[in-house]
């Protein structure tokens, strides 16, 4: 009765998705602790009132193909251009979050010729567009009208697409940030875990066509369920206007977003790579080229972090170039120290290789 009254009070404008996932979750963990409980369910509520800042303006796109876009940050200044590619998975404005928070602003406030790729809003005639299509069919043609060489940065998800791009065109450098390459490095548990979800997804994804963003969140949540339930505990005595408020909701409305993946890319996350493991075995091939192999003259970076639950460290690819951080999966890129420990050493990376 309590959770029904609970979900009834709260306004449904802004949440948790998919929310009653989410109250089954709190009262999971919260249970034998009525204080937690209490304090995530105002954090929930407060939440869910708040009035949101304006969002940053966002560039216009400077290329389309199909669904996806380029916008330009930066401006032509002779350098190599500078190509964010972010996760299929939540909108790509995690790299330009907020005003005080965004990496593209900062990248192009010191002299990079920034773009960031939209994947977009997938249609219906795209159920068949698998990880490769993505690679071929969106992302090649953007990167097609580039003056120059790029220099390729992939986050999560996106630096295992811009790994395989990567062996299909010449780039100046690569670089991928909290990519999952090596999916056996996961802990069992979470990849059977994650054959369970898509098990069970499967039937409803094959008839809708494409893979609601709200499977994926389930099985976030899944992997640190108690820390879920902490952070909005503690939103719940930020002050009102502080820093901390406006970060919190600007970054829980990002992680609560996003169009859904494709079937077919939803079945190559699932079966491909969490299951198979393709990558990691040097067997997933686009375009008739084995992803991930690179000439050697290519400069490559990877960077990962050691408190990173969605993506462990020993999952990414090994580059020639690697660097840990102690910063968690979104952490490393708007957390408060991302300018000190992420940004800037970045940024003096690619100055070093032209960018």
């Amino acid at each position: 009765m309590e959770a029904a009254l609970a979900q009834r009070d709260i306004a449904l404008q802004h949440g948790p998705r998919p929310l009653p996932l989410f109250l089954n979750i709190l009262w999971r963990e919260t249970e034998g602790n009525e204080d937690l409980r209490q304090r995530a369910l105002a954090g929930l509520r407060r939440y869910q009132g708040a009035t949101r800042p304006p969002m940053p303006d966002r560039p216009v796109a400077s290329v389309r193909s199909d669904s996806a876009i380029l916008q330009r940050y930066g401006t032509e200044n002779g350098r190599y251009p500078v190509i964010f590619v972010p996760s299929l998975i939540n909108p790509p404005h995690v790299l330009d979050l907020s005003p005080a928070r965004s990496m593209l602003r900062h990248m192009a406030a010191a002299g990079h010729d920034v773009h960031l790729v939209d994947w977009g809003v997938p249609a219906a005639v795209d159920r068949d567009l698998d990880l490769a299509g993505h690679v071929t069919d969106r992302l090649m043609p953007l990167l097609t009208t580039l003056n120059r060489p790029p220099i390729i940065i992939g986050y999560c998800l996106g630096g295992t697409l811009a790994l395989a791009c990567a062996a299909l065109r010449p780039v100046r450098a690569l670089v991928t940030m909290a990519a999952p390459w090596h999916f056996d490095a996961f802990a069992a548990a979470d990849r059977d875990a994650l054959a369970t979800l898509w098990a069970t997804a499967r039937p409803l994804c094959d008839r809708l066509g494409y893979l609601p963003m709200e499977v994926l969140q389930s099985a976030f949540w899944a992997l640190d369920p108690a820390r879920t339930i902490r952070k909005y505990a503690t939103f719940a005595d930020y002050a009102a206007g502080s820093n901390e408020e406006a970060a919190f909701l600007a970054l829980e409305d990002w992680a609560n977003q996003g169009p859904p993946l494709t079937y077919a890319a939803g079945r190559d996350l699932f079966e491909r790579l969490y299951a198979a493991n393709a990558s990691g075995l040097g067997q997933w091939s686009v375009s008739g080229r084995i992803a991930g192999e690179l000439p050697e003259t290519v400069p490559t970076l990877a960077i990962r972090s050691t408190a990173d639950r969605i993506v462990p460290a020993e999952a990414s690819p090994r580059l020639k170039e690697i660097r840990q951080l102690p910063a968690g999966h979104v952490g490393m890129v708007v957390g408060s120290r991302a300018p000190e420990i992420l940004w800037n050493p970045l940024s003096q990376w690619l100055c070093s290789h032209g960018g």
